[in-house]
C-alpha cells in the first residue's frame, strides 16, 4: 500500500523554497555597494578623518610599481585611508569606485587614499582593473605577499584603516 503525501504538505513545502528563495535574493540585493559621494556629506566626512586614533600606526610595507619599498611613514604627514584589497574580491570591486570619488573630493586636504592590493600578480592584473573601472586618481601599490594582512590581524579583506597624520 502506497502513501500519498496531502496537499497542504505539497504547499508548505513550496512555500518554504519559496520564502528560501525570496530571503536569498534579498540578503544578496543587500550586499550591493554603490559610491556615496554628495556635496553636503563631504564635510562631516573629512571633519571624522582628523580625529585622533587609538593605536599606532601598523608596521605596513608595501611597493609601488618600479618595486620601491615603501611604508606608511614615506606619507607622513597626511591623513591617509588604508585599505587592503585584490582584484578577485567582490566586496572591494564595489567599494574601489567609492575610494577614487572621494580621492577625487579630498586632494586639496592632504587626505590620501592607500589602496595595497595583495594579488599575487602584482601589477600585472592591478592595471588592467584600473583601467577598466577608470581609475586614474588612485596609486598602485602591492603586498603580493599578503603580509600587511597579517600586520593587520585579519583573515580576510577588504580591511581598512584610517591613519591621522602623526601616525
Amino acid at each position: 500500500m502506497s502513501v500519498k503525501p496531502s496537499r497542504p504538505f505539497l504547499l508548505s513545502r513550496r512555500s518554504l523554497i519559496a520564502g528560501a528563495s525570496g530571503l536569498a535574493l534579498a540578503g544578496g540585493l543587500g550586499n550591493s555597494a554603490v559610491a556615496q559621494i554628495a556635496e553636503g556629506d563631504l564635510p562631516d566626512a573629512a571633519a571624522a578623518l582628523t580625529q585622533v586614533m587609538p593605536t599606532a600606526a601598523p608596521k605596513l610595507r608595501f611597493t609601488d610599481t618600479t618595486g620601491r619599498q615603501l611604508t606608511l611613514q614615506n606619507y607622513h604627514g597626511h591623513t591617509l585611508v588604508v585599505n587592503l584589497w585584490a582584484t578577485w574580491c567582490g566586496p572591494c570591486i564595489a567599494e574601489i569606485p567609492s575610494f577614487a570619488a572621494l580621492a577625487q573630493h579630498l586632494k586639496d586636504s592632504g587626505v590620501l587614499i592607500l589602496p595595497i592590493s595583495i594579488d599575487l600578480t602584482g601589477a600585472a592584473v592591478v592595471r588592467p582593473f584600473f583601467a577598466r573601472h577608470g581609475i586614474r586618481n588612485l596609486p598602485i601599490l602591492l603586498n603580493q605577499d599578503g603580509s600587511d594582512m597579517q600586520v593587520l590581524d585579519s583573515n580576510g579583506i577588504p580591511v581598512s584603516v584610517v591613519i591621522d597624520p602623526h601616525g
